[in-house]
């Protein structure tokens, strides 16, 4: 399975154009799979203009990247503001999965951040619950920067039958050196592929860090190759990684924690006083 990653730095709020750019990326350099992001349709400093930025059913943005999914034959991740479809008002930050076969597919994160220069708790509304996402005949989980330091979110989604892990995110250079011990470690634990997508660039005083990279199912790192021809600012940069997403089904017989994870009985909770 051959994956694009694209550690960019986006225009805030403008997602057509940031929709534009990524359309020129997947018609550039096809993948079975393009990884852009955390918010990276509306950036992630714009404060209340989420709730204007946020994609709805049929949305503009979003018919850009499907014409560009099936053109490219590229299933493509993304984050993006997204609004509820339950609840009128509330706007979920997500990885939005644009198939090409024109499906669409929406995971919310789980934790939102509300320490230090962060303030997702009061923008947005997040979910309990995740779910892997079929992409190329693959069972692939998405998860969105901060859920990575939990890891029931990396368990659920494996135990769901993810065969790689996509992170993304938009994180602080500060927190590199974290993602850089908690990834290959979610890996390791799940005996699944991680790969990882960081943004660049700088909004509102924050520094964003980079730090893309990949990790076989026992947290190796594996070789991203640059792509050529893509036009690419200061920190940016795309590559291309190769997963083996069989190498999971390998590895787990020697190391089978999924299996005794989902033997052992669930403990039931203590009765109060």
């Amino acid at each position: 399975m051959r994956l694009l990653l694209a550690e960019l730095a986006p225009v805030p709020g403008t997602p057509e154009s940031n929709a534009e750019r990524i359309a020129s990326i997947v018609r550039a350099a096809p993948a079975d799979l393009a990884v852009f992001p955390e918010l990276y349709l509306s950036g992630y400093r714009v404060g209340d203009r989420f709730h204007r930025l946020a994609l709805t059913p049929r949305d503009p943005v979003t018919e850009t990247l499907r014409g560009a999914a099936a053109a490219s034959r590229t299933a493509i991740l993304v984050g993006a503001p997204v609004a509820s479809t339950e609840r009128a008002g509330e706007v979920h930050n997500a990885a939005v999965a644009i198939l090409p076969s024109g499906e669409v597919h929406v995971q919310v994160k789980r934790y939102l951040p509300t320490f230090g220069p962060f303030e997702e708790g009061t923008l947005f509304t997040p979910t309990d619950t995740s779910h892997p996402i079929a992409v190329g005949g693959r069972s692939i989980g998405p998860e969105i920067c901060y859920d990575v330091f939990f890891p029931e979110v990396s368990r659920d989604l494996a135990l769901a039958g993810a065969e790689l892990l996509v992170a993304i995110s938009a994180a602080p250079v500060t927190s590199r050196r974290l993602f850089e011990r908690l990834l290959p470690a979610r890996a390791i634990e799940n005996a699944v592929p991680v790969v990882y997508v960081n943004r660049v660039g700088v909004e509102d005083g924050i520094v964003f860090g980079g730090g893309t990279g990949a990790w076989d199912s026992r947290g190796e790192p594996l070789g991203l190759a640059p792509v050529a021809g893509i036009t690419t600012g200061p920190d940016e940069r795309v590559v291309t990684v190769v997963i083996d997403p069989g190498e999971a089904a390998r590895w787990r017989p020697f190391r089978p924690v999924l299996r005794d994870v989902a033997s052992r009985p669930s403990t039931p909770a203590a009765d109060g006083p």
